[in-house]
């Protein structure tokens, strides 16, 4: 269970909270131009745009849970269980596998526009890390500061959506989320008006009525309704500190809290991290569950020519 997020305010901020029930050993990892990227049915990339994000600690290739690159082009990948389906590969077309696919679109793209060139030939094969990491059931959202699209890897083969709340969260697919956004339209953050009756005297009692019927549970659907009635609302002074605080704001409102989420197999979902980037300067923000204090990683604080991963 995560929620990603985009935010534009000057500066385009990408981010999400990661929810689950454990850790995956998650570390910021830098991923400078001259590492080698080595893609199971792919090739390799020898020479890429350097990206930050947070991944799985492992030197020999950066598993990334979400990333930014150094020309802001940014990407995350979600839990979609139950829909994602990944190919067989064939040799045929361009054939990714779903732990690749963040690492591969950011080092060759430099935008949304120029992503979407590959993906009508892009598949997602079902190959695994490792024999302990088999594939994880993803949907991804990629994004920049003039566009953002949803990628589901399903039984009909890799559906490209525009997304235009720059919101996504977990199951169902994001058609669905589409449509459910019209039963809300009728919130807003100002004091509403009397429309059930002219008849009837009615008025607000407390400030923020506006927003009755705003869902305020953990579920997915839920979650992105209420990240984009946030985030579309959101003010913020334009300046760095502000808007990096106003999306941490809007990414806590759909955090989970130890207990609050029970899982089938009797864990507790806990939001593990939360993160935002600013995509223009590359300064890569975090805090942990048990700590709330916002770190950052600034990538071109690091040797971007250099050809090892820099885990932070």
């Amino acid at each position: 269970m995560c929620t990603c997020i985009t935010y534009l305010n000057n500066d385009f901020y990408f981010g999400r909270n990661l929810d689950l029930d454990c850790s995956f050993g998650e570390t910021v990892t830098i991923t400078p131009r001259s590492f080698p990227l080595i893609f199971r049915k792919a090739g390799q990339q020898d020479h890429h745009y350097a990206m930050i994000g947070m991944a799985s600690a492992n030197d020999s290739f950066p598993l990334y849970a979400e990333a930014v690159n150094e020309k802001g082009l940014a990407m995350a990948g979600l839990n979609f269980p139950g829909n994602a389906f990944y190919q067989q590969p064939d040799g045929k077309g361009l054939e990714i596998a779903s732990f690749e696919v963040i690492a591969w679109i950011l080092g060759k793209c430099a935008s949304v526009t120029e992503a979407e060139e590959y993906l009508d030939e892009m598949k997602i094969v079902d190959l695994a890390f490792s024999d302990q990491m088999p594939p994880a059931p993803l949907h991804w959202m990629l994004a920049d500061r003039e566009r953002c699209l949803v990628l589901e890897a399903v039984r009909d083969g890799l559906k490209i959506y525009e997304n235009p709340f720059g919101v996504l969260t977990n199951n169902p697919p994001f058609e669905y989320h589409r449509m459910n956004m019209n039963n809300y339209m009728n919130l807003t953050a100002e004091s509403p008006q009397n429309r059930f009756a002219d008849r009837l005297e009615l008025k607000p009692y407390a400030q923020g009525m506006g927003a009755l019927g705003l869902p305020g549970d953990a579920s997915s659907v839920s979650r992105f309704v209420r990240a984009v009635f946030l985030k579309w609302n959101s003010v913020a002074p334009k300046e760095e500190k502000a808007n990096v605080s106003q999306f941490f704001h809007i990414l806590d409102s759909v955090a989970m809290v130890r207990g609050s989420v029970v899982t089938e197999q009797g864990t507790y979902d806990i939001t593990t991290y939360s993160c935002c980037a600013n995509t223009r300067t590359g300064v890569y923000y975090y805090k942990t569950y048990d700590d709330s204090q916002v770190r950052a990683v600034d990538m071109h604080e690091t040797d971007l020519d250099g050809n090892v991963l820099i885990q932070r």
